[in-house]
């Protein structure tokens, strides 16, 4: 027979949810569309979740959600608590439907769009109950705050934590015009101030030292960068693996690669075992190998 301690996980674990959706999404509204209710439920289930344990769980602050000392280590609580109701779902469901259950996978939003999802199909058709949130972020997601499970980045990590790291590929680049046009005389297209330390940003500013003609665009992230070659703005420096899929743009120059990054896979300790967090991870290792064929 089941504790009244486990009873009470049981019977809180929806207001829990809740609670995780929220430090997750930064926002109410977020964390709605997240678990597909309105706003009003969300907040009325904080609410609940607050009341019950006695203490205040976030605090507003420039309109994000700002969890407190107590609602830390509710965080906490909650995460032991899904990561267990998870594995009980998966002992539940039988071998052959343990892939079964959300992964939630960050990378910067050109290898996103570029590259896992033209890969997707594969994955889904071999595992239906898998559910992957793809979250398309320049920005280094946490994955100890679990603002996602697995990520893929394009530099080694630093320091420590609960993650584990490893190298699964590497991403070479090219510099890329569009097909049509004098390459010569096509601007650079670079970017933007703060990002400059990117190994991209640096090679460009590199090749472009003493040029008389200044950048023609300045942008936030590769997708936009690309973007802008299609259209003929510019030229730049592209991964080879998404330029040359693309039949509006060509190679500039007869050299192979000048830059490579590493692409290095982060998972959350805890979570590693999970026969979802592996499926994805086989998937992720099989696309990133792909692209060297």
């Amino acid at each position: 027979m089941p504790t009244k301690a486990a009873k009470l996980q049981a019977e809180n674990w929806n207001d829990l949810r809740y609670l995780l959706a929220v430090a997750r999404g930064g926002t109410l509204s977020a964390a709605a569309r997240r678990l597909r209710v309105n706003e009003t439920t969300v907040a009325r289930r904080l609410a609940a979740a607050e009341a019950a344990l006695g203490a205040r769980l976030f605090e507003r602050v420039d309109g994000a959600m700002q969890p407190t000392a107590a609602g830390e280590a509710a965080i906490a609580h909650a995460e032991r608590i899904e990561r267990e109701v998870q594995a009980l779902q998966g002992r539940i469901a039988g071998a052959d439907a343990a892939v079964a259950g959300t992964v939630r996978l960050t990378s910067v939003p050109i290898v996103v769009n570029r590259l896992l999802v033209p890969a997707l199909p594969d994955l889904l058709a071999a595992h239906p109950l898998l559910r992957l949130e793809l979250i398309a972020e320049p920005r280094n997601l946490s994955l100890t705050k679990r603002e996602a499970d697995i990520a893929l980045r394009l530099a080694r990590p630093q320091g420590g934590g609960p993650a584990v790291a490893r190298r699964v590929g590497r991403l070479d680049y090219a510099v890329y015009g569009p097909r049509d046009g004098d390459a010569d005389a096509l601007p650079w297209i670079t970017y933007e101030e703060g990002l400059d330390e990117l190994p991209q940003a640096k090679w460009i500013a590199a090749a472009t030292r003493g040029a008389a003609v200044p950048p023609a665009l300045m942008a936030s992230d590769a997708e936009t960068i690309l973007a802008a070659v299609g259209a003929g703005v510019g030229k730049s420096l592209l991964p080879c693996a998404v330029a040359e899929r693309e039949a509006g743009l060509r190679r500039l120059g007869d050299a192979g690669p000048v830059l490579s990054r590493e692409l290095w896979l982060l998972v959350h300790a805890d979570l590693r075992r999970l026969a979802r967090i592996e499926a994805v991870i086989r998937w992720i290792e099989q696309s990133v190998l792909a692209l060297d064929a």
